[in-house]
């Protein structure tokens, strides 16, 4: 199997932030095929999802970045998604997030997963800027950008032919340096835990 390599992993206390894997696969796909996903492009036919499985993929082999499988140190399975997103259409990078299954909301993974995306956009990726893009029924997603720090920036552009969002801008790379992190570590570097 050929999978992506020298692509970095990010831990916090908590959890292990990975680039997405085959295995992933599966949760991801039935997670789109729920009323779930409906604010993150679902619901979707199994081969839509699969399709966007791979778009995943791609886009860390265009970009360099991508979303992170978010999964715990002592445990591999998919959690959900979290991380770097910014195809071509977007007009500006996003941190975006997705847990599959609503048993793992209100426990802070997402939370804690955002955190060390935003820094590591900051420190890492040198961005100067990031939005998340959230429908303005998405009252969980809303509440987690709130929690983050980040406001209503009603100046931003949206995505262009998407259904309508607001646009959720976040605290700037000085604030987010205060953010507890780990430092990033490549993919083929063992963790403390023992985990690959």
């Amino acid at each position: 199997m050929i999978t992506l390599t020298n692509t970095p992993v990010l831990t916090t206390k908590r959890l292990t932030l990975r680039v997405p894997e085959p295995q992933d696969a599966p949760a991801f796909i039935q997670f789109y095929s729920t009323d779930r996903s409906q604010f993150t492009g679902g619901p979707m036919t199994a081969r839509q999802a699969w399709n966007f499985f791979a778009t995943e993929l791609g886009h860390w082999v265009i970009n360099g970045f991508g979303m992170f499988t978010v999964t715990r140190h002592d445990d591999d399975t998919a959690l959900g998604i979290v991380g770097h997103w910014y195809p071509n259409t977007w007009p500006e990078k996003e941190i975006g997030w997705v847990l599959f299954d609503p048993a793992h909301e209100g426990q802070g993974i997402a939370f804690e997963a955002a955190q060390a995306c935003i820094t590591h956009a900051y420190e890492t990726l040198n961005w100067d800027t990031i939005v998340s893009y959230i429908a303005p029924q998405n009252t969980a997603s809303i509440a987690l950008a709130t929690r983050l720090g980040a406001h209503l920036d009603t100046d931003a552009t949206p995505v262009p032919g998407a259904k309508p969002c607001n646009v959720y801008r976040h605290a700037g790379p000085k604030t987010a340096s205060l953010i507890e992190k780990n430092p990033p570590r490549r993919a083929d570097q063992p963790h403390a835990g023992g985990l690959q």
